[in-house]
């Protein structure tokens, strides 16, 4: 025997089942329940924010639009700034 989890809009379900408990063979449907979002604290919230706009500027330098620094040049202004 094999178990399958298929996720089916609201606005299907009630159709799917009669479609599913029409079926000839035996099948075991039970609804599961929607998992809950997870709820983030404000510094995994920055954080997630900071990653979203470093994925973004990662995609602008993809396409051309913006030129990012290069380590060398990065590690260079990491070393003035602790100088300074």
């Amino acid at each position: 025997m094999r178990q399958v989890l298929l996720t089916v809009p609201d606005e299907f379900y009630a159709p799917f089942m009669k479609l599913v408990k029409a079926l000839p063979f035996a099948i075991k449907a039970k609804p599961v329940a929607q998992p809950k979002p997870k709820q983030y604290t404000p510094a995994q919230q920055e954080w997630i924010a900071d990653f979203r706009e470093a994925l973004h500027e990662v995609e602008l330098h993809q396409q051309r639009k913006v030129k990012l620094k290069t380590a060398d040049e990065l590690l260079k202004e990491l070393r003035n700034n602790d100088l300074d």
